[in-house]
């Protein structure tokens, strides 16, 4: 079984925005890996009707979400991990629905070292600069957002799955609580 961190670093209590920024979306992560973690296939795979959404299928999301704005923001290269247009192309929620055919250890691996290529470009980007600078992501139009843009997206994206984590976890196996014991 690979574990996952459900270590929350405390800020300072006079942390930079970036320093809380960070401590944020690391908080969240926790949040997710307590939520998530542990599980064996049974519950990984566990729907939760009305809807089909599964604690694997977050957990494959989330990582590609990672993915996605570590290639898209980060590196502006292609999709780190082993993300397939066509798979996407053949079915639009394939996160969800694939990762029913995922080992547990598969799963909780994709999420890890999808969050650990995002937490190593984000760092080689603020090395550079703060939260100012724009990302490798270019609109239409032709704008980039600023990297402080880019945390509370993806910040945002896991405030609304913690909380969908949260509900399914204690449905699996009764566990509750805001943060992982530390």
């Amino acid at each position: 079984m690979i574990d996952l961190d459900t270590t929350i670093q405390e800020p300072p209590l006079a942390a930079s925005e970036v320093e809380m920024a960070l401590f944020a979306l690391d908080r969240s992560r926790a949040q997710f890996a307590w939520k998530c973690g542990g599980l064996d296939a049974t519950g990984l795979r566990r729907p939760f009707p009305p809807s089909t959404m599964t604690l694997g299928g977050l957990l494959k999301h989330m990582a590609f979400i990672e993915d996605y704005y570590t290639s898209r923001d980060l590196t502006g290269g292609a999709a780190s991990g082993s993300w397939r247009r066509a798979d996407f192309d053949a079915d639009p929620d394939y996160c969800w629905n694939s990762a029913a055919a995922d080992s547990p250890d598969d799963l909780y691996a994709l999420w890890r070292d999808a969050v650990e290529r995002h937490r190593t470009a984000l760092a080689k980007m603020l090395a550079t600069g703060g939260l100012d600078q724009p990302t490798t992501y270019v609109t239409a139009d032709g704008r980039s957002p600023n990297l402080r843009r880019l945390l509370v997206d993806l910040h945002d994206e896991y405030a609304r799955h913690v909380g969908h984590a949260d509900l399914m976890r204690e449905a699996v196996d009764g566990l509750v609580g805001e943060d992982p014991p530390q």
